[in-house]
């Protein structure tokens, strides 16, 4: 590597340093204190993976959220999201059970999903509680 190159690359790598730990999470964005707004979730968090119009990666690691039957089952993606699945990390310590409720309301009604029923709080609180875990 060029030394010039290396010049370039050291702002951004000292700014990374400096950065609290906590804040680091998909999308670069501190979920925990943030408003519950499931779309909002969504951009910020969701769709650096699942991509903006929840079609997600073309090989398959990452699933389609649009038109997704699995979505029927608020308790499915509850779990998925709070404990994680695959390539999917566990969010329970990025979101709160709100933003999770939000979020999972927001993709199970947009995207061609029709499963109008909203998600939660306490569903989340009661779904992702110690020892469930995903299928």
């Amino acid at each position: 590597m060029s030394p010039r190159r290396a010049l370039i690359l050291v702002p951004p790598l000292l700014a990374l340093l400096a950065a609290p730990g906590h804040a680091d999470t998909p999308g670069g964005v501190q979920a925990k204190n943030k408003a519950v707004d499931g779309e909002k979730v969504y951009r910020q968090i969701c769709a650096a993976c699942h991509m903006p119009n929840a079609m997600g990666s073309g090989g398959g690691a990452i699933p389609a959220l649009a038109k997704n039957r699995k979505l029927a089952d608020p308790a499915y993606p509850v779990t998925i999201v709070t404990k994680g699945k695959g390539a999917m990390p566990p969010m329970s310590d990025m979101l709160s059970p709100a933003q999770v409720a939000a979020v999972i309301t927001y993709v199970r009604t947009h995207f061609g999903n029709a499963y109008p029923q909203p998600v939660t709080e306490a569903d989340v609180k009661r779904i992702a509680r110690p020892g469930r875990s995903a299928e």
